[in-house]
């Protein structure tokens, strides 16, 4: 069942969003690309930026903290990679867009959010939805979630200075890891593999995020 409003007036830019915003910039996996035609990314912003919301660009949600531009969601979700069966862990839940869109990918989405406005925001918006296989929790998100490890699929919506040895302790045997590392200025969208025991790290581009805040 498509989880969208009953009247939903936003169905024909979100279609052209998927079509001009993703796949005609080169994504290509028809899971996200199915996803973010069917997720009413509207939905999770303010109402006074309801005309924007299917725009090419981040979006303020409150508490100094931004929805991310649609590409970049798609690309990141693309790079991870998740499968039906999986968990996937979310670090920076926000209102809670792509761990929806990912709700529609993987089998579960644990998420992770450090400020308790954003994430009650994000569970009433899961609720309203009806997105029922999303669990959002109140935390250090550089921390993971050690208590549910460990994850075969671990993305990160703030960047971190350094990658948090936590998350990639959490990471299960051939599992991926997709966050931005650097410093406000200087960002690098990375992809981690982890394959006994060991780390492969590709650079996927310079990107722009909040700051993975940690303890």
């Amino acid at each position: 069942m498509d989880h969208v409003s009953p009247v939903d007036p936003f169905v024909e830019a979100r279609l052209r969003m998927v079509a001009e915003q993703l796949r005609d910039r080169g994504i290509r996996d028809e899971r996200v690309l199915q996803a973010m035609a069917t997720v009413p990314r509207h939905e999770f912003v303010p109402p006074e930026a309801w005309g924007k919301a299917y725009e090419d660009h981040p979006l303020p949600i409150g508490e100094g903290q931004t929805i991310s531009q649609p590409y970049i969601v798609a690309f990141m979700i693309e790079a991870l990679g998740a499968e039906a069966g999986d968990t996937v862990l979310e670090i920076g839940t926000g209102t809670g867009y792509e761990a929806a869109v990912l709700s529609r990918i993987a089998a579960r989405v644990l998420t992770v959010e450090r400020v308790a406005s954003l994430a009650m925001r994000a569970r009433e918006n899961f609720a309203r939805l009806g997105y029922g296989n999303i669990v959002a929790s109140v935390g250090d998100g550089s921390e993971g979630l050690p208590q549910s490890a460990p994850f075969k699929r671990i993305i990160v919506a703030a960047a971190a200075a350094a990658i948090p040895g936590s998350l990639l302790q959490q990471l299960d045997d051939n599992g991926k890891l997709v966050l931005p590392v650097g410093s406000a200025d200087l960002q690098e969208l990375q992809l981690l593999h982890k394959v006994g025991g060991q780390f492969t790290r590709t650079n996927l581009g310079g990107c722009r995020f909040v700051p993975l805040i940690g303890p």
